[in-house]
């Protein structure tokens, strides 16, 4: 008799236990559901992933920004969701009246958001620069924006000494999220970052073991930048350019006639090679004083690693590409086969 109370006990216990685990299990997924559902009502955030980013940096990022209600719910739903790897870096605009879910599926699908984004290609000017943020609403009038460009001392952080010609060729070419109104030193400084963040940091070592300093670097750089359309090329002539400075000959390179002339061209004529500038390479020997244009990573790696050979000419073929050689006859040839076969509308 007592064995069967004992049983009977041991039944209701084991019901009970049951009981609440099935009640603590129920409220555990409606708490779960609960975290994936919108935040609420608000203006949408645009939100930058970087690449090689992990769910668990993503979804505490997104907490902080109120587009979530819970980091690890979100992490779990990633994971259970087989999400967790497939986070394309980018930029997206996302809501909080989205859910975890529809968040998920946009970071997933790499569908970029460019509203807002101000581009600013490789091979800019501080001109063209300021004149495309004035185009697209950011500021005014580009004048205070080229001023304190051109004279940045003590207004702008820099990881490197400012040079005396400014920061033509440090504001770094890439895509910017700026409000219309962004003070000229807040863009600047963005654009200086990107720059030190890009290329002066991770290449420090490199940097300080290539035998000529930063500006130099960059300066050669910003000629490779205007000078190269295709890829292989922009190793090519910065080895030309290391050729012709170890000969002491001019560098003779377009890009720096029509930086001194203030204007872009299709063709440089004979007459523009008189221009009386410091930036004009065919009256100049060695560098220019500094950077001609902002010049991307590739231009900016090929001036670090300069290819090994001893071409000390080259020319344009007009399709962007560049045939090379050793001496002056070799380039006068190559120069009128490229002139006749235009003449004749050849390729």
């Amino acid at each position: 008799m007592a064995s069967r109370r004992r049983i009977r006990r041991w039944v209701i216990w084991y019901a009970l236990v049951e009981a609440l685990v099935i009640v603590a299990g129920l409220i555990a997924w409606f708490w779960f559901q609960k975290q994936l559902t919108p935040v609420g009502q608000g203006p949408a955030r645009v939100v930058w992933i970087a690449r090689g980013s992990e769910i668990r940096g993503v979804s505490r990022r997104l907490r902080a920004m109120g587009l979530i209600r819970h980091a690890d719910a979100f992490r779990w739903y990633a994971r259970w969701r087989g999400d967790t790897e497939r986070i394309k870096a980018g930029r997206y605009r996302l809501s909080p009246t989205m859910t975890a879910g529809q968040i998920l599926d946009r970071l997933t699908s790499g569908k970029q958001d460019t509203e807002g984004l101000v581009v600013i290609p490789e091979g800019f000017t501080l001109r063209r620069i300021a004149e495309r943020l004035v185009a697209r609403g950011i500021l005014r009038d580009g004048k205070a924006f080229l001023d304190l460009a051109r004279n940045p001392q003590g207004r702008i952080r820099t990881g490197f000494a400012a040079p005396a010609s400014g920061l033509e060729g440090y504001l770094f070419p890439s895509s910017y999220d700026i409000e219309p109104g962004t003070k000229p030193e807040r863009i600047i400084q963005m654009m200086v970052d990107q720059f030190e963040e890009q290329f002066a940091r991770p290449y420090a070592d490199e940097i300080a073991r290539r035998g000529r300093n930063l500006h130099e670097i960059v300066t050669i750089a910003s000629m490779i930048e205007r000078e190269a359309e295709v890829e292989k090329d922009r190793p090519l002539i910065a080895g030309v350019i290391e050729n012709r400075l170890r000969k002491g000959m001019r560098l003779q390179i377009d890009a720096t006639v029509l930086y001194a002339l203030g204007q872009h061209k299709s063709r440089v004529l004979y007459r523009d090679l008189q221009v009386a500038s410091p930036y004009n390479t065919y009256r100049n020997a060695g560098l220019p004083p500094g950077p001609i244009a902002s010049p991307g990573l590739p231009s900016l790696l090929a001036a670090l690693r300069p290819a090994t050979h001893d071409y000390l000419f080259y020319v344009a073929l007009g399709d962007g590409s560049h045939v090379f050689t050793r001496t002056e006859a070799e380039h006068n040839r190559e120069v009128a086969r490229y002139r006749a076969r235009q003449r004749s509308g050849g390729n």
